[in-house]
């Protein structure tokens, strides 16, 4: 297969981060697209710039696919900690550095992509926080709380 011409690859990440699905594009975007974080709000999502075009980027949150971080403002007092465990772990992981988003798709919220994402180095940020127990496995669905 050869490579995507620039083009697409900003036709999909805009309808992405519009919250549309391009029916040229498929269900996922494979990427890889390049971005820069900005700001990490949880244990499970960021503020990246992702470089779509030469000159162009396009400012989007990233939720990692396949985990769930314990919620930042939860009531419980266990939840709220580990949340902000997860999501410090995560800035001195990747605050301020480039990372690589594959398999692109839309989330269930707007304004949100779902993707795979790894390190410059090629380390898979949910595999490395699953692997320290800072986040759960999520296939989607109703969420549990750390506290029960």
């Amino acid at each position: 297969m050869s490579p995507q011409p620039p083009f697409y690859r900003l036709l999909a990440i805009a309808v992405a981060v519009l919250g549309g699905t391009p029916a040229i594009a498929g269900d996922l975007f494979p990427g890889p697209v390049e971005a820069r974080v900005v700001r990490v709000i949880d244990g499970d999502t960021f503020v990246a710039e992702a470089h779509v075009w030469p000159g162009q980027t396009v400012t989007v949150s990233v939720r990692l696919r396949g985990v769930d971080a314990p919620e930042i403002r939860s009531r419980c007092e266990k939840e709220k900690m580990a949340g902000k465990t997860s999501r410090n772990a995560l800035e001195r992981l990747i605050g301020n550095t480039t990372v690589q988003i594959r398999n692109i798709g839309g989330d269930k919220y707007y304004g949100r992509v779902l993707a795979d994402v790894t390190t410059q180095e090629g380390e898979g940020l949910a595999a490395h926080l699953l692997q320290r127990a800072l986040v759960r496995t999520y296939a989607g669905g109703k969420r549990t709380s750390t506290c029960g």
